[in-house]
């Protein structure tokens, strides 16, 4: 990280549910923050906490030099970049423009390009964790980049976030970001799911939600599973074996529990049927007898 980049002044380009809180732990860089919204009561409180006000995109580019941009979609994420009051009308060459909003990876691959034409450096850097992981600066942040632009935003980004993953050129932060949140909603519908069954059997739903609260605080939830670096088939000799086999076979067996209550209860659960047809295989440690009967 150079000096320049450590004392960078900062630009934020929306201040929504989001926006705000990340914005909020930006007002102790020593650069110095300029914020801009289209809502006057929301920049407020940012000006009196010290942080300068604009009007437009570009006359945040006309004081920041690493710009955070928060806004809904891809089309105001175009606008705020290439409109007429857009950042690209007055931004300093070697300004990094950062995109926490979820994009289309095709439309930061895009917009990464009108920004070279203007010596710009674009990232698509989404982030999990929520309003709360912003407001206790602990923040995930997958960024698609350049080596050179990730390094400057580094210091900054570190105001809010915890960790920081370069994902690889511009694009792989929002394919990471999808990625992830492919996990988080197919989860939530198997949450919904389970709190069917659980209804169904005359078990407390709020109840429930406190044992899975502090049992994946504990294991880690679906997370605890990604350590390895392939969803290939794992090789009864291999490390992982022993270990996601016998996480198979406890899913399996719960699952299939799970199932027959179901049937009892009448109660249909299409997720948890997928499950346990493609627990093994998703793991890597396939039954043997499938592999005969498909071959």
């Amino acid at each position: 990280m150079t000096t320049e980049s450590a004392s960078a002044p900062v630009g934020f380009i929306g201040l929504g549910n989001m926006g705000a809180p990340i914005a909020r732990r930006l007002l102790e860089w020593p650069g110095g923050l300029t914020v801009c919204d289209v809502r006057p009561e929301v920049i407020e409180p940012f000006v009196a906490a010290g942080a300068r006000a604009v009007a437009e995109p570009a006359q945040v580019a006309e004081h920041a030099r690493i710009i955070c941009v928060t806004v809904i979609d891809d089309a105001q994420v175009t606008e705020v970049l290439t409109g007429a009051a857009g950042i690209l009308r007055t931004a300093a060459p070697g300004t990094v423009v950062a995109v926490h909003s979820t994009i289309s990876d095709r439309t930061a691959q895009e917009l990464a390009a009108r920004c070279a034409e203007h010596q710009v450096e674009f990232v698509d850097a989404p982030v999990s964790g929520g309003a709360p992981g912003a407001t206790q600066g602990r923040l995930a942040v997958m960024v698609g980049g350049s080596a050179d632009a990730v390094d400057r935003i580094r210091a900054p980004f570190g105001c809010f976030a915890d960790l920081i993953v370069h994902a690889g050129p511009v694009g792989a932060g929002t394919r990471m970001k999808l990625a992830r949140n492919l996990l988080h909603f197919v989860s939530f519908t198997a949450t919904t799911e389970a709190q069917r069954l659980a209804e169904a059997a005359g078990i407390s739903l709020t109840a429930l939600g406190k044992v899975v609260r502090h049992s994946d605080a504990v294991t880690g939830g679906p997370g605890a599973i990604m350590l390895r670096d392939t969803t290939a088939p794992i090789e009864p000799d291999d490390f992982w074996f022993p270990i996601l086999g016998h996480v198979r076979d406890l899913g399996e067996k719960d699952l299939s529990l799970a199932l027959e209550l179901g049937d009892r209860l009448d109660v249909d659960l299409p997720l948890a049927q997928l499950a346990v047809a493609r627990l093994a295989e998703g793991l890597g440690v396939a039954h043997p007898v499938l592999d005969k009967e498909t071959s």
